[in-house]
C-alpha cells in the first residue's frame, strides 16, 4: 500500500463529510453544522493520520500522543460548536455569505465546502509528519508540542468564558466586549486555535527527517483561513454592521490577531 491511497481514502472521507454539512445546513437553515462537522470529520482524519501504519509496526508513543492532542482538539471545538448550534445559533459568516451570493448560494456553499474538506486533509498530512517522526520519543521537541497545545486549549477555555460572562450581563447588550484577552486581540479565539497547531511542527522538526517540515502546513494554512479567509474578514465585517463606530474603535485600540497591548484612542 502506498501513501496515496490512506490519503486518498481521507480525501474521500472529508468531502463526504462536508457534503453531509451541507445537507444539514441546508436542511435545517443553521449553517453552524458546517463548522461541526469540520471539526469532528478533521479530528477524525488527523487520529487515522497518526495512528496508520506505515512500515507495518505497531503503533509508536509518538504517534499515541499526536493521535490523542488531534482527538481533544477535535472533541472540544467540535462539541463547543455543536452545544451552540443545538440552541439554535447560527453561523452567521455562512449566512452572510449566502446573502452575497444570492440565487446561486446553495451550489456555492457546497463547492466552498468542498475546500474546507481539502483543507482538512491538508491538516492530517501535516499531524502524520508528526506522528511518524522516527526519532526516539521524547525529544524536547515532543515536550513543547503537548506545552504549546495545552496553552492553546487553556487560553481558548479563558478567551470563551471571558465572552459568556460579558454576554451574560444585560447592561453590555449591543456592546464590544474588550475583556480580558479579548483587550489584548479581537480574536484570542482564533489566536489560539492557530497556537495549538504550531504543536505538530515542534513535535515534528528535526534535521534529519525532512517530512517533518510538512507539519508546517497546519499553521500555515490556519492563519491564512483564520486571519485572511473564513476567520476574521468575514467576522469583522458583521461586527461592524451591528455594532459600528464601536467596533471600529475597537479597532483602533486592539491587535486584531497578535497579542498586545492595546492602543490608545485617538483624541478628539
Amino acid at each position: 500500500m502506498t501513501l496515496l491511497t490512506p490519503f486518498a481514502a481521507l480525501a474521500l472521507g472529508l468531502s463526504l463529510a462536508m457534503a453531509a454539512a451541507w445537507w444539514a445546513a441546508e436542511r435545517s437553515g443553521n449553517h453552524g453544522w458546517v463548522d461541526t462537522v469540520w471539526s469532528y470529520a478533521t479530528g477524525a482524519a488527523g487520529v487515522v493520520a497518526a495512528l496508520m501504519p506505515l512500515g507495518g509496526d505497531p503503533w509508536a508513543p509518538r504517534q499515541l500522543l499526536v493521535a490523542v492532542l488531534v482527538a481533544l482538539w477535535s472533541a472540544r471545538l467540535g462539541t463547543h460548536i455543536l452545544g451552540r448550534t443545538l440552541r439554535g445559533h447560527d453561523d452567521l459568516r455562512y449566512a452572510d455569505l449566502r446573502r452575497q451570493w444570492g440565487a446561486a448560494a446553495s451550489k456555492r456553499l457546497f463547492l466552498f465546502l468542498q475546500v474546507q474538506a481539502l483543507a482538512g486533509l491538508a491538516l492530517a498530512v501535516a499531524v502524520a509528519a508528526a506522528a511518524h517522526n522516527p526519532l526516539p520519543f521524547w525529544r524536547a521537541g515532543d515536550g513543547l508540542g503537548a506545552a504549546l497545545f495545552l496553552a492553546a486549549v487553556a487560553g481558548a477555555a479563558i478567551a470563551d468564558r471571558q465572552l459568556a460572562r460579558f454576554r451574560s450581563d444585560p447592561e453590555n447588550h449591543g456592546r464590544v466586549c474588550a475583556a480580558g484577552l479579548w483587550g489584548m486581540t479581537r480574536h484570542p479565539n482564533y489566536f489560539f486555535e492557530w497556537l495549538g497547531w504550531m504543536a505538530y511542527p515542534a513535535i515534528a522538526l528535526s534535521l534529519s527527517y525532512l517530512p517533518g517540515f510538512a507539519a508546517f502546513l497546519a499553521p500555515a494554512l490556519m492563519y491564512v483561513l483564520l486571519v485572511h479567509a473564513s476567520g476574521i474578514p468575514p467576522t469583522e465585517a458583521h461586527m461592524l454592521r451591528s455594532r459600528g463606530e464601536a467596533f471600529r474603535a475597537y479597532q483602533h485600540r486592539v491587535n486584531a490577531f497578535w497579542p498586545g497591548w492595546p492602543r490608545r484612542s485617538p483624541s478628539r
